[in-house]
């Protein structure tokens, strides 16, 4: 069986490919690892997951494919309380929950509370559905509780350590800021630049940066010359927000409408191959027509 895409050095150090006993130093003496299936009732959740972001569309789509083949990759859960303890597939958790299901594929290990909570971590890291809050946020815990250093970090999770440093900045920004970036209001690109304009100016042109749908090169403007750049919409259409607030509901991410009530332009923007694919399906069954029109 071929490895599943995405896991670096750091996750398969962690899962190996065969049942092995674990370190007596980390876990109890005699326990073994196993695969087997688990009641979900009995799964309890990880108070180290970096994910806070679950969007139902996603959800309901995971479900509904659970539902017609089962869930294929097998979650990570350690032995807790007299039942089990999430380590990694909340998502998966989530949705078969939703699909009904009473039990799922799990690999049960003996870890850690240490181990447990790297290879939440590290597992998330690899993936590439963590919004950029969520990322930077993990960074951190592994540099504060870990000590971990950057290069480490990049070499378990494939980043390049300029990335991770770039992440680590975002901790800076004001809460509020933050906000916006975890519900993609605004981008790492946008976040980068505030980070250069000192508060409380920052704030002022992050909120209309957010409203208004500004670019990158928009929010450069503004805080290098202290120019407000016009707004891509009229301010005031309360029908195109409403519209455009919709729109980021049913695709889960940061629609942008350009433009007026007559004539303009709908943004879909994506971050990787998955999510491209993920609203190529949702357009093609809102459309009914299939993907082939439409340009990304």
């Amino acid at each position: 069986m071929a490895k599943a895409r995405g896991l670096g050095r750091g996750l398969s150090s962690l899962i190996p490919e065969r049942v092995t006993a674990p370190d007596s130093s980390d876990s109890p003496a005699g326990a073994l690892e196993r695969l087997e299936s688990v009641p979900v009732s009995r799964i309890s959740a990880n108070p180290y997951q970096p994910r806070r972001e679950f969007r139902e569309p996603e959800l309901a789509e995971l479900a509904e494919s659970i539902r017609q083949h089962g869930v294929i990759q097998p979650v990570v859960v350690r032995p807790w309380e007299g039942g089990f303890q999430l380590i990694a597939g909340e998502r998966r958790v989530r949705a078969a929950r939703l699909a009904g299901l009473e039990a799922v594929p799990a690999l049960v290990k003996a870890l850690s509370d240490r181990q447990a909570i790297e290879l939440a971590l590290v597992e998330n890291l690899q993936r590439s559905d963590l919004n950029a809050l969520e990322e930077s946020r993990a960074y951190g815990r592994l540099i504060e509780e870990f000590h971990w250093t950057q290069e480490e970090i990049g070499a378990r999770v494939g980043k390049s350590r300029s990335h991770i440093a770039n992440f680590l900045r975002l901790l800076h920004l004001e809460s509020s800021i933050q906000v916006m970036l975890a519900q993609q209001l605004i981008t790492v690109a946008h976040a980068k630049v505030l980070l250069s304009i000192e508060s409380p100016r920052r704030l002022k042109l992050a909120e209309r940066c957010a409203q208004e749908g500004w670019t990158v090169k928009q929010l450069e403007t503004a805080g290098k010359r202290g120019e407000v750049p016009a707004a891509s919409r009229q301010p005031d259409d309360v029908h195109l927000r409403g519209v455009e607030a919709s729109l980021r509901r049913r695709f889960g991410t940061k629609v942008a409408l350009r433009g007026d009530s007559t004539k303009g332009r709908i943004e879909i923007p994506y971050r990787s191959l998955e999510e491209l694919e993920r609203l190529l399906e949702l357009l093609e069954r809102d459309s009914g027509t299939g993907p082939e029109g439409f340009v990304v």
